[in-house]
């Protein structure tokens, strides 16, 4: 996974907890739970690449 990727997906987890956050204080719930969508995608876009990257060194040995 290349460092720009990493960035950019850390940054969409970054992102959804400041949304959550920002939803959850002025009692939004649906800017909360967009929150935790971007979170959920971050985290679910690593965890893929993750996958991609120990795939490709398993068929490169």
């Amino acid at each position: 996974m290349g460092t720009g990727d990493k960035i950019r997906d850390k940054a969409e987890v970054l992102k959804g907890k400041v949304k959550e956050a920002a939803g959850r204080a002025v009692g939004d719930p649906v800017l909360e739970a967009e929150g935790q969508g971007d979170q959920v995608k971050g985290h679910l876009k690593q965890a893929g690449k993750q996958v991609k990257d120990a795939v490709k060194d398993v068929f490169d040995k």
